[in-house]
């Protein structure tokens, strides 16, 4: 199982860090050992003094494929869930300045926040899903997955291209504008249609 991210896919959210809108999918990948599930707490890391939370929309890959067809790329995830992308935003910042790979501040361990999934066919329309994360019960982030730059067909044709989607694999699509630090003691709370799908304590 690996975990294919998306950056910049809603236009406010490349704005806020003063990131270029992409023309095409920005992608990166976090291990299997970033998972973070069943609302465990999160550890602040030793490394970083600026985590960010992101919270996403993700899909669960139901069958391999490679050079997916945009027709039938629908085909190939059944789940959808919610999660947070934990970003060592300091990290970043210092690898990007100097030109070098980011992954550092993206896929150490536990940066995967991921909640239940829920079977596809259980969403009215899975091109308008509301989404947000609460940190100590304030709203900090709020999306719509019609937001998206490109959506999740775009995304699965696009990947396939380069990397063989593999059952299982999980698809983070990206985060809305309002990313920010998170801090000792702080609670985060992912809704996804107005149900709660995970609770994320840091510690």
């Amino acid at each position: 199982m690996k975990i294919i991210a998306v950056g910049r896919n809603y236009v406010d959210h490349a704005k806020e860090l003063n990131n270029p809108v992409p023309e095409k999918p920005v992608i990166f990948l976090k291990p299997d050992t970033a998972i973070l599930k069943d609302n465990k707490d999160f550890y602040f890391p030793e490394f970083s003094k600026d985590v960010h939370y992101e919270v996403e929309v993700v899909l669960r890959i139901c069958n391999e494929g490679k050079h997916v067809a945009h027709k039938f790329a629908h085909k190939y995830y059944d789940a959808i869930g919610l999660g947070i992308d934990f970003t060592a935003r300091d990290l970043q910042s210092e690898y990007k300045a100097k030109g070098l790979p980011w992954e550092l501040a993206k896929a150490f361990d536990h940066s995967a926040v991921i909640s239940q999934l829920i079977p596809k066919e259980e969403f009215q329309d899975l091109k308008n899903l509301s989404f947000s994360l609460t940190k100590n019960q304030q709203i900090v982030q709020e999306g719509n997955t019609k937001d998206m730059l490109f959506d999740y067909d775009t995304l699965i044709t696009f990947i396939s291209q380069y990397i063989t989607l593999r059952k299982g694999d999980l698809i983070y699509t990206g985060t809305p504008v309002g990313v920010g630090p998170i801090q000792i003691n702080d609670v985060l709370e992912g809704f996804l249609e107005g149900t709660s799908m995970f609770t994320c304590h840091i510690k």
